[in-house]
C-alpha cells in the first residue's frame, strides 16, 4: 500500500470545531467572520491566524503560542470562534512547557538526521526539561552529545516552520509505518479518536497533540545533560528504548543558572558523598536496600531520637508491628486492590503473607484491642515501621527511591468535632521540624479523589473539605492537585525547598473515612452508642532515608553539629601527645560530645585535610603547648581558628551549640 503523502498549506490550515459563539454557531470555516476579544474587550473580526490577532490586538513582544478561552493554540491555527484571545510567552510557565516540548522535537530530528533507522516513543516536557525515547540503531552515550547538540544549533539556524495537520488514524498508522516507525503505530491504534495531530519541521514528522512554536528558532537555549534506559510504556515486558534528557530555557542566562544549579547539585549528590563520608553503601546483593554505616547510623539515629522526643511531648504514644502480616488483612484494608504490584509475599505454614508495604493496617490492630471511649479520644499512635515496596530497578536511586525504608507514621483516631484542630496541630507540628529545626521553607499542596478512590462521593467532599478548612483556618497557603489523594481519602502533602532550590515531597497528612468502616472501628460516645472514629494518617519525615538523602545533599555533607557523626576530630602532632588527646576525648564524651581521636602516624597537614574532607565541626591540634597547659586550639568549621583556650571554656563553648528544642506545640 502507497503511503499517505500529508498535504499542508500553511495559509488555509485552520482549526475544524462545532462550537456556541455568542448566539450563533460557527462551523470552522474560515469564511466566518466572528469577534475575538482581549481580556481589556477590544475586538477583532475572527478568520485570522491566532499570531495575526493578537498583533492586531495590540499584543506586545514575541509569544510563543496562544490561547483561546483558556485552551492553548498554535500562533498558525485560524480563529473561527468569537472568545477571549491571549498570548503566551515563553517566559511563562505554560510557554516553557510548550518551548521544552518542541525542543524535545528539535532533539529528535537531529538524531534522526545523524542516525538513521531510529524509531520514536515519546518525548514529553517534565520539569525543567525534557526527555524522548528513542529505539537507536546502534547505542549513544553522553559521548554523542556535542554532535547533536550541533545539529540541533543548525535546524534552529534554518528556522524551519512547525506545521500542524490532522489526519485520520487509518492514514496517520500507514505514514508511520512507511516510517518504519512501530511505537508511533502502536500509540495511534490505541487512540479512540478517529483523527489525530501530526507536526512536521523539515522531513521529521511527530504524532502530537501540540501546540508547539512557530519555527525553530523559537529554541535555541539548550542542554542535553543525560542518558538512561527505559522499558517501552514502563513495562519490563517490552524492549529498553534509549531515554536521552535535556533542558531548554527561554533566555541564555536561565539557561545557564540552571546548568550551575545542576553542577552544584552533582556536587552535592548523596550517593557520592555517602561513600567519602563512609555513611552508607549500596550492594548488588541488596539492589534497593541501603547498608548504614556507623556514622551514618549517628545521623539516623538523631533524627530518630529527635521525632521520638517531640512525639512523646506533642500527646504521642510509640508502637511497634510486624515486617510480615496475613494476606487477608491486606484484602480487607484495600490494599490488595489497589497496591499488590507493590508488594512482596512469602507462605508460612501454607497461609500466605504480605511483608508490609504499609503501618496503618496494623496499627488499627491495636487500636481494635480494646473497648475505646470518647474520653480515650483522640488517640495519637506513632511508629517509626520498616515498610517493604517493589519498585523497578530503573527507578531505584540511593536513599531517595528505595525497596525498603523506614516510614515514621502516625495515625490518629479522633471524633469528627476534633478533626480540623488535629490537622492544624500536625502541621504545627510540621511547620517546627521543618523549619525551626532543620531550616526547610516549604509549600503546600492539597490533593483531592483519584479515579480508583474507595468510598462515597459524599464522604469524599466532607473529607475534602475538613482538609481545606484547616489548611485556610491556620492562615496556610496551598494549592489544589486534582485526582492525586490516596486510593483512602484526600491528603495534604509538604514539599520542602532545599538550599538550591530543589523540591522534595515529605510529611503527609490524609484523612480517611474508609478504613474505619473496613475495619469496623468504634468508640462509645457520650451518649452510651457506638460511633465511628475519623481516622488521620500522617508522616512528617516521610521516609528516613529519603530524608536522610535530602539532609545530606542540602547540608552538602556539612551537616549542623548536634547531627555530625563526629563532632570533634581530635589531632595530636606527635605520638607523645595521643594521651593527653585521650583525656579531652574522654572529658569531651562526658558531655555526650562525639569525639575521635587520629593516631595515625601522618603529618599535621594531612591530618587537618582529612577532617576537612570529613566536613568536621570542629578540629584540635594538640601539641606541647596544650600538653603541657592543659589547654586546646580548635579550629571552628565555619569560623576558622579560636585560639587558644582552656579546655572548660571549650566545653562551655560546645555546650553552647545548638541543639533542637523539645517543645510543646
Amino acid at each position: 500500500m502507497q503511503k499517505p503523502e500529508m498535504e499542508w498549506n500553511r495559509d488555509t490550515a485552520h482549526i475544524v470545531s462545532m462550537e456556541r459563539c455568542g448566539p450563533y454557531f460557527i462551523l470552522g470555516e474560515a469564511s466566518h467572520m466572528a469577534l475575538v476579544r482581549n481580556a481589556e474587550g477590544q475586538a477583532v473580526e475572527a478568520g485570522k491566524k491566532a499570531g495575526e490577532l493578537l498583533r492586531a490586538l495590540g499584543a506586545a513582544g514575541r509569544p510563543v503560542a496562544a490561547k483561546l478561552d483558556g485552551k492553548a493554540i498554535d500562533l498558525e491555527s485560524v480563529v473561527t470562534c468569537e472568545g477571549v484571545l491571549e498570548p503566551i510567552f515563553a517566559e511563562s510557565e505554560e510557554g516553557l512547557d510548550i518551548i521544552r516540548h518542541s525542543t524535545a522535537h528539535l532533539m529528535a530530528q537531529a538524531v534522526e538526521n545523524l542516525f538513521p533507522g531510529t524509531s520514536f516513543g515519546v518525548g514529553p516536557s517534565i520539569k525543567d526539561g525534557f526527555y524522548y525515547d528513542m529505539g537507536l540503531p546502534s547505542p549513544i552515550s553522553e559521548e554523542s552529545f556535542p554532535a547533536i547538540e550541533e545539529e540541533m544549533k543548525r535546524i534552529v539556524k534554518d528556522r524551519l516552520p512547525i506545521d500542524r495537520v490532522e489526519m485520520s488514524r487509518a492514514d496517520a498508522i500507514e505514514l508511520f509505518k512507511g516510517r518504519n516507525d512501530p511505537y508511533k503505530v502502536e500509540l495511534i491504534s490505541d487512540l479512540e479518536e478517529p483523527t489525530v495531530s501530526l507536526y512536521r519541521q523539515g522531513t521529521y514528522v511527530d504524532l502530537c497533540r501540540g501546540p508547539h512554536v512557530p519555527d525553530t528558532s523559537y529554541t535555541p537555549f539548550f542542554k542535553l545533560l543525560s542518558v538512561a534506559g527505559a522499558y517501552w510504556r514502563g513495562s519490563e515486558k517490552n524492549p529498553m528504548l534509549t531515554r536521552v534528557y535535556g533542558t531548554a530555557f527561554a533566555a541564555k542566562k536561565d539557561l545557564e543558572a540552571h546548568l550551575k544549579r545542576l553542577e552544584e547539585a552533582r556536587s552535592r549528590d548523596h550517593r557520592k558523598l555517602g561513600v567519602e563520608l563512609d555513611l552508607f553503601s549500596l550492594q548488588s546483593e541488596g539492589p534497593g536496600f541501603p547498608f548504614f554505616h556507623p556514622r551514618g547510623m549517628v545521623i539516623m539515629n538523631s533524627i530518630m531520637e529527635f521525632w521520638r522526643k517531640m512525639h512523646l511531648k506533642n500527646g504521642y504514644s510509640e508502637i511497634r508491628t510486624p515486617l510480615i502480616l496475613d494476606r487477608s488483612l491486606w484484602i480487607q484494608s484495600g490494599h490488595w486492590d489497589h497496591y499488590r504490584d507493590n508488594m512482596y509475599f512469602t507462605e508460612i505454614d501454607e497461609r500466605p503473607f504480605a511483608v508490609k508495604p504499609m503501618n496503618c493496617p496494623g496499627g488499627i490492630l491495636i487500636y481494635k484491642t480494646q473497648i475505646r471511649s470518647y474520653r480515650d479520644l483522640p488517640l495519637r499512635m506513632a511508629e517509626l515501621g520498616i515498610v517493604h515496596r517493589h519498585e523497578r530497578s530503573g527507578v531505584l536511586h540511593g536513599l531517595m527511591r528505595v525497596r525498603c525504608f523506614t516510614q515514621d507514621d502516625a495515625h490518629l483516631y479522633c471524633t469528627p468535632e476534633v478533626v480540623k484542630e488535629e490537622i492544624k496541630g500536625i502541621m504545627k507540628l510540621c511547620r517546627y521540624i521543618y523549619t525551626d529545626v532543620f531550616g526547610f521553607p516549604y509549600r503546600v499542596e492539597l490533593s483531592t479523589r483519584p479515579e480508583n478512590s474507595m468510598g462515597s462521593e459524599e464522604q469524599w467532599n466532607i473529607a475534602e473539605s475538613a482538609l481545606k478548612e484547616a489548611l485556610e483556618e491556620s492562615g496556610t497557603k496551598f494549592t489544589v492537585n486534582p485526582g492525586d489523594g490516596a486510593f483512602y481519602g484526600p491528603k495534604i502533602d509538604f514539599h520542602l525547598e532545599d538550599c538550591i532550590g530543589r523540591t522534595w515531597q515529605c510529611g503527609t497528612i490524609q484523612l480517611d473515612f474508609q478504613m474505619p468502616e473496613k475495619f469496623d472501628l468504634n468508640f462509645i460516645g457520650a451518649d452510651g452508642a457506638q460511633h465511628r472514629p475519623v481516622m488521620l494518617h500522617r508522616t512528617i519525615y516521610g521516609s528516613l532515608e529519603r530524608f536522610m538523602g535530602i539532609l545530606i545533599e542540602n547540608f552538602a555533607g556539612a551537616f549542623p553539629f548536634w547531627l555530625a557523626p563526629t563532632q570533634v576530630k581530635l589531632l595530636p602532632i606527635a605520638a607523645d601527645f595521643i594521651p593527653y588527646a585521650k583525656k579531652v576525648q574522654e572529658a569531651l564524651g562526658e558531655h555526650d560530645i562525639r569525639t575521635e581521636v587520629d593516631i595515625r602516624d601522618e603529618k599535621l597537614g594531612k591530618k587537618i585535610r582529612d577532617a576537612q574532607m570529613q566536613k568536621v565541626p570542629y578540629m584540635v591540634v594538640i601539641g606541647e603547648k596544650e600538653a603541657s597547659g592543659g589547654s586546646v586550639a580548635p579550629r571552628c568549621r565555619t569560623k576558622g581558628d579560636l585560639g587558644n583556650m582552656s579546655l572548660d571554656s571549650f566545653l562551655e563553648l560546645l555546650d553552647n551549640e545548638y541543639r533542637p528544642e523539645i517543645r510543646k506545640l
